[in-house]
């Protein structure tokens, strides 16, 4: 196996020479300049600034005064979503969904914002189009703020990225916050991460003096926080950039034990932050050597310590290598470090079963392939399980049927844009399967005698989503058939993949309807059946819908026509089979 990196450290090197910091920092000191002239008052007021650079615009927000420990322990508590749904303000709702219908927002950050609910929507409106939801900016939007400030930023940047069409060319904003607190429990993060790009939108950059980012993780009573985001953690060596919640709690965690909570003496903690950018972004990141050089066994270890002598843990400068609590740190922060590595490599890299799937697929059509040269469709083969290979297919019908469930469950559980997202990707390999191995599933459903009504009682969950995520999709289900369909007929897929049900269904009324011993009921609801079957086979005939296979000599279609010929009642219908031009019709010429 290829060796592994802590991918921090790069990360961290790309943000720090990009002048992002420096710029976002200089719109936060300029504003906080401007609003905090009266320090006396007690309530704190927020305030906001837009500024177009040439290269960037510009949002920041600042609280006057300035936000401090005390503001934000008075507001420590996490307000669900389901109260703020009680108190009538629903605005993140779209947060919530059917796999994570629930989070909760720091009070202190939601509070204020609620307070300026009125300038947020103007303010919206002047960055988003209503119409076509695309930036109305032509540069690179960042939000920013520091401290509480910050938290603002953040619940402003989510507003903007659920009104923003992901299918847009529109860029989506950069939050960048300063020594902001986090903002909400596990459920606001599952929210986020969910979103396949939500994430990588929010940077967070925490000081390792700053005891406001780590209040909350190392009080015993807020122990249900939880980070979002990448996290730049800095200190006077050097800084790290993480972005998984686990790592980024640890880290803070290691950040809190070290320096306590408290403050940068006589310096405001903007300044503070300006220096360390600055001094960062003047040297050469972490060019030097770790002073537990001698223990270091691979990449993977060297870069978590470097992580942790970057963010100032003085542990590492004392030089204790047997230091019990350091290797369990070390050893802790690696293993989580592989497992997320590892993750990554296999949602990045879906190739591979991709490339499964496909293989099963394959195997299907050469057993449809085998049943057709013996003169059976494959429906048929199936059903009557004569031939060793009609068993043997079974377990790749089920390996495709676990790996579809799985995808269906996950979209579903997905928001409702993110999940439109995934059927999109996949609705071409959805609508083969379906086509493919829906029909074995009717089979083994109706190999048991007795069995009526597949699609109301024996159809599975995911085929009924499948089916109306691609109705949605396509729109068009309905369009007269193109001249290529009509000349790929012999090779085509049944589109309905309940044909074969409708079939059943109709032998069974057939039986029905000529038994003796049947009450008028049963003949009644057969008769209106049939009649409704006859009507929908045309129509798919004529749309060129059916594989020509349902016309070969031993197929069950062909079984419940010879059954039905004498009692048929459609004109076009009979005239099609009697005269056979079924034969015609496989050659595109009907």
């Amino acid at each position: 196996m290829s060796q592994l990196f802590s991918s921090g450290l790069e990360l961290a090197n790309l943000v720090v020479n990009s002048n992002l910091l420096n710029l976002s920092l200089a719109t936060i000191y300029a504003l906080q300049s401007e609003v905090n002239s009266n320090e006396q008052q007690q309530i704190l007021t927020l305030k906001c600034k837009v500024e177009k650079q040439q290269n960037y615009t510009i949002v920041a927000f600042a609280t006057s005064p300035c936000c401090s420990v005390g503001h934000l322990q008075q507001g420590a508590d996490l307000v669900s979503s389901e109260t703020l749904k009680q108190q009538n303000f629903g605005v993140f709702e779209f947060l919530s969904s059917k796999g994570n219908p629930s989070f909760c927002i720091n009070r202190a950050a939601i509070t204020l914002f609620h307070q300026y609910i009125v300038d947020f929507s103007t303010l919206k409106t002047q960055l988003v189009d209503s119409t076509t939801s695309k930036l109305l900016v032509d540069t690179p939007l960042i939000i920013t703020g520091s401290s509480l400030g910050g938290s603002v930023a953040s619940l402003f940047t989510l507003l903007l990225l659920d009104i923003i069409n992901p299918s847009s060319k529109s860029k989506r904003p950069l939050c960048i916050t300063f020594g902001s607190p986090l903002i909400g429990d596990s459920g606001l993060q599952r929210a986020i991460s969910e979103r396949s790009t939500w994430n990588s939108c929010f940077l967070n950059v925490v000081a390792q003096q700053d005891p406001i980012p780590r209040l909350f993780v190392l009080s015993s009573q807020t122990v249900t926080y939880r980070p979002f985001g990448a996290f730049l953690m800095c200190s006077e060596l050097g800084c790290s950039c993480v972005d998984d919640p686990e790592m980024v709690t640890h880290l803070l965690q290691v950040m809190g034990l070290e320096s306590g909570i408290s403050q940068v003496s006589d310096e405001p903690l903007l300044t503070y932050y300006g220096r360390i950018v600055e001094n960062l972004k003047a040297r050469v990141i972490f060019r030097g050597r770790s002073v537990l050089r001698s223990s270091v066994m691979d990449s993977l270890q060297a870069g978590i310590i470097l992580q942790l002598e970057a963010i100032g843990d003085q542990r590492f400068q004392q030089q204790q290598q047997h230091n019990t609590e350091v290797a369990d740190l070390i050893k802790k922060l690696k293993e989580r470090e592989q497992m997320c590595m590892l993750n990554k490599r296999r949602s990045l890299n879906p190739s591979r079963k991709l490339n499964e799937i496909k293989i099963k697929m394959a195997y299907l059509e050469w057993y449809k392939k085998t049943c057709k040269a013996k003169n059976t469709g494959y429906y048929d083969s199936y059903k009557n399980l004569s031939n060793t290979s009609d068993k043997e297919i079974t377990k790749h019908k089920k390996f495709l049927t676990n790996y579809w469930k799985n995808m269906v469950e996950e979209a579903e559980k997905k928001p409702q844009k993110e999940g439109s997202s995934i059927r999109s990707t996949w609705l071409f390999a959805a609508i083969a399967y379906r086509r493919m191995v829906e029909p074995l599933d009717i089979a083994e459903y109706y190999r048991e005698n007795g069995k009526r009504n597949y699609k109301q009682i024996g159809r599975s969950k995911h085929y009924s989503l499948l089916e109306k995520w691609q109705n949605e999709d396509m729109e068009k289900t309905a369009d007269p058939p193109s001249n290529k369909k009509k000349q790929n007929v012999s090779g085509n897929l049944t589109e309905d993949s309940c044909f074969w049900a409708h079939v059943e269904e109709a032998i069974i009324s057939c039986h029905l309807l000529k038994d003796s011993t049947s009450n008028d009921v049963d003949k009644q609801s057969s008769r209106e059946y049939l009649v409704q079957f006859e009507t929908y086979l045309m129509d798919q005939i004529k749309n060129y819908a059916v594989s020509p296979e349902i016309f070969l000599k031993d197929s069950r279609f062909m079984t419940w026509w010879s059954g039905f010929q004498d009692i048929a009642s459609n004109a076009s219908f009979i005239d099609f089979m009697k005269y056979k031009k079924y034969v015609q019709y496989e050659n595109g010429c009907f």
